[in-house]
């Protein structure tokens, strides 16, 4: 496994990283398989690990916590906050209130006194990114955190805390977590170049397109996946699963699984720094892994590009952040009274 810089924060780690998602209740709730898959991540030379409190509430961090014990000092270990960990109202978001609660709660979970990651799950328009880096400040400052990251964040979002940051004399975000793959390349018009342009490195979600890319997916065939049972609309969307199509046309002409080449098209950007691969099952991971040191050929590449243009998305992921401007009917409709021009 070769090692890449994570952003400038001098931390190295792998173009793979293991994400944790699936382990526990909703995806494999058997702890003691899910160890053995997280060692055998790790024994490949996989040393970064991502997951979330939020991720099983909290069954996940468990098993990473279980999975690490007597291997943490050789793992770059990632968790994230902002999500609905209860019905209170405050246990959730980017509040200082929050946060420094989340962290603790997930230092138990993990068993550890440290993170070396720290990420905010998604923005909090109701919440001054002053008051977040403040917090984060301070959890860096303690040695609970070494760095501290985004993720889901829009490119304005990105470079409003940079320059907060930068006024306020507070930590900065030294990463960004988009979802990125090859029929979701929004994130390469604005995202990675602001990402870039200010040193941080990206751990990128959903490489495999929530599971489109994995060749399991096919137009007029149902679907029989683990996936399939949480009625995930971007599964069955008919433009996505065209691209797919005409994307494992592609690969079986390449001479490898889609899977392998949905993996390396993301890893070649070189505003990535690591892919999160949530595998569920020990087969999972195995075939990932088989992919690891594939390289696609600047004609691959051109093709891909023909059938997903640079910068541009087919559909929408249903994991993808949506902010307030989009989602809220209100604020992209002026009141009927106010919509014609004369």
């Amino acid at each position: 496994m070769k090692y890449r810089t994570l952003g400038r924060t001098g931390i190295k780690v792998s173009p793979y990283c293991l994400g944790a998602m699936m382990f526990g209740a909703v995806g494999n709730p058997d702890h003691d398989d899910s160890v053995r898959i997280i060692h055998k991540a790790l024994d490949a030379g996989i040393n970064f690990v991502d997951t979330a409190d939020a991720y099983s509430r909290g069954e996940s961090e468990e098993i990473v916590g279980k999975a690490l014990k007597g291997r943490r000092d050789n793992v770059v270990l990632a968790t994230k906050a902002h999500l609905p960990m209860g019905d209170d109202p405050n246990q959730r978001g980017n509040s200082r209130r929050w946060l420094v609660r989340a962290l603790e709660d997930s230092l138990r979970r993990l068993g550890t006194d440290h993170v070396d990651l720290f990420q905010i799950h998604r923005p909090a328009p109701d919440t001054d990114v002053e008051e977040t880096l403040s917090a984060l400040t301070d959890l860096v400052r303690e040695g609970k955190v070494r760095a501290i990251g985004s993720s889901s964040f829009p490119a304005s979002d990105i470079v409003e805390a940079q320059w907060v940051a930068e006024r306020r004399g507070l930590r900065r975000f030294r990463t960004e977590q988009p979802p990125y793959s090859i029929l979701d390349r929004g994130i390469e018009r604005e995202v990675l170049p602001v990402c870039e342009r200010y040193g941080m490195g990206t751990l990128v979600y959903s490489p495999l397109a929530g599971g489109l890319l994995t060749g399991r997916y096919r137009k007029g065939r149902p679907a029989d996946s683990h996936r399939a049972g949480f009625g995930l609309k971007h599964l069955s969307d008919e433009r996505r699963l065209d691209a797919v199509e005409q994307l494992i046309l592609l690969a079986e002409e390449a001479g490898m699984p889609l899977a392998h080449l949905a993996l390396a098209f993301v890893i070649a950007h070189p505003g990535v720094t690591s892919a999160i691969i949530g595998p569920r099952t020990m087969d999972h991971l195995d075939d990932l892994l088989a992919g690891a040191g594939t390289t696609l050929t600047d004609d691959i590449l051109d093709r891909i590009d023909a059938i997903v243009p640079p910068g541009t998305g087919i559909g929408t992921l249903d994991t993808a952040y949506a902010p307030p401007a989009v989602q809220q009917t209100a604020l992209r409709r002026r009141s009927s009274d106010e919509r014609s021009a004369a």
